[in-house]
C-alpha cells in the first residue's frame, strides 16, 4: 500500500510505502544493522523488556537529522539503562558509527535500514521517490506495543520532542 502525499519535502508531496504505524498497535518487526566493533543487527524483539524510543531520520548527513539525534541523545541521558533508544536511517552503518563517535552520541544506538529496507516498508516510513526514510518518532512499551507514533508531515521539520519524551516517561 502506498500513501501518496503522506509527507512533503520543501512543500512537495511525497509517497510513503506501507501502512502507517499508529499508537495502540503491536510494533511491526524489523531488523537494522549497526557498527560497533564489527557489524551487528538489532530487531524489534531485541527491544522487548524495556520501554523504547525509535527516532527515524532521512540521513545523519543533514543538519535537521543531526539536531534530532543530538537532542534525543541529550534528553535521554538521564534515563540511562532503563530504556532502549535507537535512531534509524538508510545511511551505511559505518557512516553512522563515525557520526556517533564525532558527536559523542552515547545514549542511543544507531541502526541502518540500508540492506533490506524492512523498517521503512513495515513501519510505513520509506519515501518512494527519494528512497530515504521519512522523519518520525515512535515510543514502544516494554511488551512491544506502540505507545506513541509521529510521522513528521514536512520532512525538513523537527519532530515534537516534548510529546515523544512525555510518552516515554509515562511508561517508566
Amino acid at each position: 500500500m502506498a500513501r501518496a502525499g503522506a509527507v512533503t519535502f520543501k512543500g512537495n508531496p511525497l509517497t510513503l510505502a506501507g501502512e502507517a504505524v499508529e499508537a495502540g498497535q503491536k510494533a511491526p518487526d524489523f531488523t537494522v544493522h549497526y557498527f560497533e566493533d564489527g557489524l551487528h543487527t538489532v530487531s524489534r524483539d531485541d527491544l522487548l523488556g524495556k520501554p523504547s524510543i525509535i527516532s527515524v531520520v532521512p540521513s545523519l548527513d543533514t543538519p535537521v537529522c543531526q539536531v534530532q539525534t543530538k537532542r534525543f541523545n541529550q534528553e535521554l541521558a538521564a534515563m540511562g539503562e532503563t530504556i532502549n533508544a535507537l535512531t534509524i536511517s538508510l545511511d551505511l552503518p559505518f557512516a553512522m558509527g563515525r557520526f556517533c563517535g564525532a558527536e559523542d552520541i552515547q545514549n542511543m544506538r544507531v541502526g541502518s535500514d540500508y540492506q533490506d529496507r524492512n523498517f521503512g516498508q513495515n513501519w510505513g516510513m520509506l519515501i518512494e521517490e527519494l528512497k530515504l526514510l521519512a522523519r518520525g518518532v515512535f515510543v514502544l512499551t516494554a511488551d512491544g506495543n506502540v505507545a506513541y507514533a509521529e510521522t513528521v508531515g514536512e520532512v525538513t521539520d523537527e519532530p515534537d520532542y516534548a510529546a515523544a519524551l512525555q510518552a516515554l516517561q509515562g511508561l517508566g
